[in-house]
């Protein structure tokens, strides 16, 4: 009987560890999902892996599709929520609706939509923000910038200003195609989240 009680306690602990950690949801595009590596080198790999070194049990589900959208996100979102019940949502969008021309006000829209959507279903959430090259002229690029952190003080969601500080332009750090960043960039694109993400564990 004791026996049985004491796997029982221990079935119950794991659960209750389990419930209390929860998921990370990454809903992102090719920075996310690692376009042109190996996928376990980027940085949302390299995310899990800090996750389990620091005694985390928090698992990380990574739903970043190359070259999605806001609204490709928003679209997939519900789907995600409901599959996954994520305990923290992190959203890096935005980048392929400023490369696209999009409006801003559309990505706003978006964004926002994606947060109301992620706190309904009982989620904190971390917005991950973007910048432009500047041949996309200032008037623009200023105006896409604003956008992350317009919806991060409305919906008083943390925001990373910039996910690829230090990495962007910098020799060494981004792929031949100059937009997404390389291998020996991933740590730094974690190094740039981590600090914002650490306290919504």
């Amino acid at each position: 009987m004791r026996a049985l009680w004491m796997s029982g306690a221990l079935t119950l602990m794991l659960w209750a560890q389990g419930a209390l950690a929860g998921t990370v949801l990454v809903v992102g595009d090719s920075i996310s999902a690692a376009l042109g590596l190996d996928t376990r080198q980027g940085w949302v790999s390299l995310l899990q892996n800090r996750l389990q070194e620091g005694g985390f049990a928090h698992q990380v589900v990574n739903a970043s599709i190359s070259g999605d959208t806001s609204s490709g996100g928003l679209a997939r979102l519900p789907a995600l929520l409901s599959q996954h019940r994520p305990q923290l949502v992190i959203i890096e969008l935005g980048g392929n609706d400023g490369l696209r021309g999009q409006p801003p006000a559309q990505l706003q829209q978006n964004l926002a939509h994606m947060v109301d959507a992620s706190t309904a279903a009982g989620a904190k959430v971390l917005l991950l923000g973007m910048r432009l090259p500047p041949n996309y002229g200032q008037r623009y690029t200023q105006a896409f910038a604003q956008v992350f952190s317009d919806v991060a003080a409305d919906k008083q969601v943390p925001l990373v200003p910039f996910l690829l500080e230090g990495v962007g332009g910098v020799p060494g750090m981004m792929q031949a195609d100059g937009i997404h960043p390389a291998v020996a960039a991933q740590p730094q694109l974690l190094e740039n989240v981590w600090p914002t993400l650490e306290p919504l564990l």
